[in-house]
């Protein structure tokens, strides 16, 4: 193996913190394509629901109405939406940027 140069090192160590951050975030972005999926089956039963609907607040119950729940779930929905798509296009641009560093390392190390 060729003796790597300092500015090398230095690339390889940015694209590993680059690959570490992109982990950090697709654990992020499952979580949260978690708690969307939680918030869409909510939304779902409470379509269903004819009686009461009831919301957990710590560790208490409490009956609410049914449209004001309907209310909260879908904005939360639409925040998770937008969360989720913001991730994904910086998980894009990081992709991206860790691609190219790749390639120029390939080239410095052949």
């Amino acid at each position: 193996m060729k003796n790597i140069d300092k500015e090398t090192q230095e690339k390889i160590q940015e694209l590993q913190a680059g690959e570490q951050t992109i982990q950090q975030m697709l654990m992020q972005k499952q979580a949260f394509q978690m708690e969307l999926s939680e918030t869409e089956n909510a939304l779902s039963e409470i379509a269903k629901s004819k009686d009461d609907v009831f919301k957990i607040i710590g560790q208490i119950m409490i009956k609410s109405k049914k449209e004001t729940i309907e209310q909260e779930l879908k904005k939360k929905k639409e925040l998770l939406s937008l969360r989720l798509q913001s991730m994904e296009k910086q998980e894009e641009t990081l992709t991206e940027q860790s691609n190219k560093l790749r390639e120029e390392i390939m080239k410095k190390i052949k």
